[in-house]
């Protein structure tokens, strides 16, 4: 990679199943017309993006641009924090990905050549980001969401269902996680440091940003440059109660159902009497294998600089 390459475009093409490839070549043309110099990677595996995003940042980049999913995004964030605030680039996004999440809780335009040009041209805006710590020793950012118990037994199972596709591949896995995994969690949960609650959780999802799995409006009040993470608390429910919640989680009309717990926090400690499966913008951070019983959750406000509205400019 070219040392003062001031562009550094970072590419999954596996993202969406495969089909994010197809937008490569187009977007390829187009960021050739908006900037020079620019390198791009392809990134080649677990953790690739992460250690691209490093080194971009590390050889004087102005500008990183995750072109994926959630989860290249979410490597993305992670290497760019891994060196000092005055060497993070400004980071955009082009959504090729399946849940794009993170892009929609920043306004990214969904389609990818445009959301290319807000890349390349938007003014630098700050985003906050979420430090987590468990009791195995790993630590992580997330930009989006991070979710427990319930979701994240729902992303586990999905993952394992490669036949199928789209919505069916998500619904056959909360019905399995009804059947199997219905099983509710004692947690002692100290919010900000002064309040402490104690309560048996089914699902606790975590929230910078209003919206998760692509469709999920877990928290639709979440802001990411507020200053402020939001949560969702389901308690103990039957599971009658937690299949009509579903719908309502799509709709974001969840937020009055009575056994709904909704606020906000800066920082969080989870102690928990059972084992904890949480995924972290969409990633396994805690599986059936190696799960948490303690969780540190530290918001850090103003992390980072990412693209916003594109300025305008004829191109050519």
């Amino acid at each position: 990679m070219a040392e003062q390459a001031k562009t550094v475009f970072i590419f999954n093409p596996t993202a969406n199943g495969g089909r994010s490839v197809r937008w490569l070549p187009l977007l390829q043309e187009e960021a050739r017309a908006w900037t020079n110099p620019g390198v791009w990677r392809l990134t080649q595996g677990p953790d690739h993006a992460r250690e691209l995003a490093r080194e971009a940042a590390l050889t004087g980049a102005e500008r990183v641009v995750a072109l994926g999913g959630d989860g290249t995004v979410n490597e993305v964030l992670n290497g760019l924090m891994q060196t000092s605030p005055e060497q993070r680039p400004v980071l955009g996004v082009v959504p090729v990905g399946a849940g794009n999440d993170f892009a929609f809780a920043h306004g990214f335009p969904t389609d990818p050549v445009q959301a290319l040009k807000r890349s390349l041209l938007g003014a630098p805006r700050f985003t906050d980001l979420v430090r987590v710590r468990d009791d195995r020793g790993r630590e992580a950012i997330w930009g989006n969401t991070l979710g427990i118990g319930f979701d994240a037994v729902v992303n586990l199972r999905a993952r394992r269902l490669r036949f199928l596709k789209g919505f069916w591949r998500y619904l056959v896995a909360v019905l399995q996680t009804l059947w199997f995994h219905h099983h509710p969690v004692s947690m002692r949960l100290v919010w900000d440091g002064e309040h402490a609650e104690e309560e048996e959780v089914l699902m606790l999802v975590l929230c910078n940003g209003p919206r998760e799995g692509g469709a999920f409006l877990v928290a639709p009040e979440a802001r990411p440059d507020d200053g402020l993470l939001h949560y969702a608390r389901i308690p103990g429910v039957s599971r009658l109660t937690m299949l009509g919640l579903v719908p309502r989680v799509m709709k974001g009309t969840h937020v009055h159902h009575p056994q709904v717990r909704m606020g906000t926090f800066r920082r969080l400690h989870i102690q928990a009497q059972g084992p904890l499966y949480i995924h972290m913008d969409g990633e396994v951070f805690a599986d059936f294998g190696a799960p948490a019983r303690s969780l540190e959750v530290e918001l850090l406000p103003r992390a980072l600089r990412v693209a916003g509205e594109a300025e305008t400019r004829e191109h050519g």
